[in-house]
């Protein structure tokens, strides 16, 4: 019995807490750092790095900050894209003689 005492004190919030966040940190360190070495490699970059920052994120108030911005910029490319297609579509209409 003097072992399971032993076992639960070692078990309290405060250890807890902090194997939590040593597992978070490792976690999304080496997301982020695959997704950061898939810029090179083949593979998605754009998507793993922010899979890393959003895994950092739940510990970090700065990897909040950067998926924030990441967030920004990927919404920026989303909406220049539809504004291509858009404007793609326009010329195609003029083009045939429809009314844009």
């Amino acid at each position: 019995m003097n072992w399971i005492k032993r076992v639960l004190s070692l078990w309290n919030l405060e250890n807890i807490k902090i194997v939590r966040r040593i597992i978070v940190s490792v976690v999304g360190a080496t997301v982020l750092l695959i997704g950061i070495a898939l810029l090179v490699l083949p593979g998605p970059a754009f998507i793993v790095i922010p899979i890393g920052l959003a895994i950092l994120a739940t510990e970090y108030a700065g990897a909040r900050h950067w998926l924030k911005k990441v967030r920004q910029i990927a919404n920026g490319v989303i909406s220049g894209r539809r504004a291509t297609n858009q404007s793609r579509q326009t010329r195609t209409a003029v083009r045939n003689g429809e009314n844009a």
